[in-house]
């Protein structure tokens, strides 16, 4: 028989229920027990774990106090060796130029001797010549010893002797100015001697080197006159009617130097101390630097006094950048530290050189906004716009009278004016009658030059002589076609003109590498904002490499000194290079300065044998450390994918990181098996072949000190 099938509905009783309850109860305690047994197991574990953690962080970080003194050690025995030889390299080089200056017996005055500079400015001065091609070498020759006098004042120690230097560097400009114009009068004396038979008028150019002059003269006051472009040197103008009836000469005087800009800086810069060297370690300053060539005459004294000459030279200091013999570049990163007095709790990474050998200078200006809104006027920020590719005169003077024929006689009325300037907008005597004179704007046309790449549409700002500074106010119509490279735009009146660029326009950098390429070899390669570049750094000489169209081609492929690079980089307009002011205008990470630069010294130390490159955790891991991928890499082609580690920089220890460039999140939890150091080198080292080791011992200490000057030129830490 089956089993007795239940009734439909049938109810448990009490007791039943009972029981089964209990059994439930039952059944949740034991669980309940066997979760808070799990629970408590995997407690004990994380305890044990977090215990086995801090013992060994203990046994880590007591192992690392215990060679940290000898690490330290070493390391400043290292910094200081390198530090030593490229000081004293440096001293004999300069020793040796100054007596191959001595020795060279050329003829030409030696601009650090007062008696001689004086003596060849007095004696051009009363030079009577005036055609064109003597002149213009004189003027090349003066531009030589402006650059000379320029570098002198970069290495000048003595204030006199700095106030010197600077007032022969004015009288040379001014006398530039002076000559330019006695040479445009001549030519112009002459001008219906060298009519254009299509136009009636003359048109001529004359170039060299460092100018492009144009000249016109109307001689048909064609009414009909609407402008002209000189073809081959790729300027124009355009002229209104009221103009193209005058008795008018126009110029163009394109000069691939700028003695505007420094005057603009004069006027607007304070400095509330002096001192006899840059942040940058004195080495580099603009090269725009100089006094202006005016529109009007001015008289040689006018810039001569005291104030304005102590002006220029702490201008020339507070705007020069990181230099690469800027050791002393430290000091943008942390003003005013000494040897004297080291920063307490950092004697780990900050024990280097910048502590050791100090600061030299006491710059204490301010940051100085010059660009300003109010009535229309933009006045332009000289630390925010660069000028690019030289100054563009633009001036219309009087014609002067021309010679005539007569009975066999050639006959010129002489004036002892010289070139007079003539007013547009147009006076109201000028008009035969007593309307208000109607003065359209002039118009001017620009191609860029080739020895500047502008990254972005150039900007157009003209002379305000009067207020000295640049303004970009007062210009319309501009237009650009950029295939071309050609640009045009009209202006109220007559003035001096430049190109400009935002300084900043390639920060801040996308990623950074600086591999190795054999022993004191390497190459810095910096994608940043706009254009992407490389510099190849061999022993004490850098060359700049780009595979851009835009990378101009007499600076590219060619082998130079780091401080010659840097400046003639800056004139180009390929700027990857920082100063004090650089935050103000570009974001950054918030890195501290001292853990920074020790990064830079040690990253020099190490760069023949290993890699370094950007990492994207570096602006999350917080302002007191730093964070970049590193790997030991030999031979000159590419770091394979993979080799990289990342290693967390901080101003008491260095350690490598579990995480990796593919990870979610930032953690500081260090890479297992692996152990903490005091300095970055000796971290390094834990991961090194010992061919690697060797190899950055045998750095020479040029390409050592050249790499450290060249990473704190461009901060990569900081700006990427």
């Amino acid at each position: 028989m089956g089993p007795p099938k239940k009734g439909k509905g049938r109810k448990l009783t009490k007791a039943q229920k009972a029981k089964q309850q209990k059994e439930e109860e039952e059944e949740r305690r034991l669980r309940e027990e066997e979760e808070a047994q799990l629970q408590a197991e995997k407690e004990e574990q994380e305890r044990l774990e977090r215990e086995r953690k801090e013992k060994e962080l203990e046994r880590l970080e007591l192992k690392d106090q215990e060679r940290r003194e000898d690490e330290l050690k070493e390391l400043r025995h290292l910094l200081e060796e390198n530090h030593t030889a490229a000081t004293k390299w440096k001293a004999d080089a300069v020793e040796k130029a100054m007596w191959e200056r001595y020795m060279l017996c050329d003829g030409n005055p030696d601009p650090a001797v007062q008696q001689e500079i004086n003596s060849y400015i007095s004696l051009w001065r009363d030079d009577p010549e005036v055609n064109a091609t003597p002149v213009l070498k004189q003027c090349n020759l003066a531009l030589q010893l402006i650059e000379e006098l320029e570098g002198l004042l970069r290495d000048v120690t003595d204030l006199q002797e700095g106030q010197k230097y600077q007032e022969a560097l004015i009288h040379l400009q001014q006398l530039i100015h002076s000559k330019h114009l006695l040479t445009t009068e001549e030519i112009l004396k002459s001008a219906n001697e060298s009519i254009d038979t299509e136009t009636g008028n003359m048109q001529t150019v004359v170039k060299d080197d460092n100018i492009t002059l144009c000249l016109w003269a109307n001689l048909t006051k064609n009414p009909r006159f609407k402008g002209l472009n000189f073809e081959k040197v790729g300027l124009g103008f355009e002229l209104p009617k009221q103009l193209a009836v005058s008795n008018i000469a126009m110029r163009i005087l394109h000069t691939r130097y700028d003695h505007l800009s420094l005057l603009a800086r004069m006027a607007h810069l304070r400095i509330r101390a002096p001192s006899h060297r840059s942040l940058a370690g004195g080495e580099e300053v603009p090269g725009d630097t100089g006094v202006p060539e005016q529109e009007e005459t001015k008289a040689e004294g006018e810039l001569k006094e005291e104030d304005e000459t102590q002006q220029q030279r702490v201008d020339e200091e507070a705007q020069s950048i990181q230099g690469f013999e800027g050791r002393k570049s430290a000091a943008s990163l942390q003003s005013g530290r000494n040897s004297s007095q080291p920063a307490e709790g950092r004697r780990s990474q900050i024990q280097t050189q910048m502590e050791a050998l100090g600061a030299e200078g006491n710059l204490t200006s301010s940051p100085v906004q010059l660009t300003m809104m109010g009535r229309g006027v933009q006045v332009v920020d000289l630390m925010q716009y660069t000028p690019l590719g030289g100054v563009f005169y633009y001036d219309v003077f009087h014609l002067p009278p021309q010679a005539r024929l007569v009975n066999g006689w050639t006959m010129r009325q002489l004036l002892d004016k010289g070139l007079e300037v003539f007013p547009y907008p147009m006076e109201k005597s000028n008009f035969d009658d007593n309307k208000p004179p109607t003065c359209p704007p002039v118009g001017v046309s620009v191609t860029l030059p080739d020895s500047v790449v502008f990254l972005e549409t150039p900007q157009v700002a003209r002379w305000d002589a009067a207020g000295k500074q640049w303004r970009m106010d007062g210009i319309t119509d501009v237009s650009y076609e950029e295939t071309e490279a050609k640009i045009s735009f009209k202006m109220d009146s007559f003035q001096a003109f430049v190109l400009m660029q935002e300084t900043y326009a390639n920060f801040p950098f996308q990623s950074w590498e600086l591999r190795p390429l054999g022993q004191d070899s390497a190459l810095l390669t910096i994608n940043g904002s706009l254009i992407d570049l490389s510099i190849m750094i061999q022993g004490n000489q850098v060359m700049l490499q780009s595979e851009q169209e835009r990378g101009p081609s007499h600076l590219v492929g060619k082998w130079m000194s780091g401080p010659s690079l840097q400046r003639a980089m800056l004139n180009a307009g390929i700027n990857i290079f920082v100063n004090e002011y650089t935050d103000k205008y570009v974001s950054t990470c918030g890195k501290d300065p001292l853990t920074e630069h020790a990064a830079y010294e040690q990253m020099a130390l190490f760069t023949s044998a290993c890699a370094f490159s950007w990492s994207k955790w570096n602006a999350k891991c917080g302002a007191e450390h730093l964070v970049m991928q590193v790997c030991e890499h030999h031979g000159p082609g590419p770091v394979p994918k993979g080799s990289w580690s990342l290693y967390l920089l901080g101003a008491q220890r260095s350690q490598k990181l579990e995480i990796t460039e593919k990870s979610e999140a930032f953690s500081p939890d260090h890479y297992p098996g692996s152990e903490f150091h005091s300095t970055f080198i000796h971290m390094l080292q834990d991961n090194m072949s010992t061919d690697g080791i060797a190899r950055t011992r045998e750095s020479n200490y040029l390409f050592v000190d050249t790499v450290q000057s060249l990473l704190c030129a461009t901060r990569p830490l900081m700006y990427s």
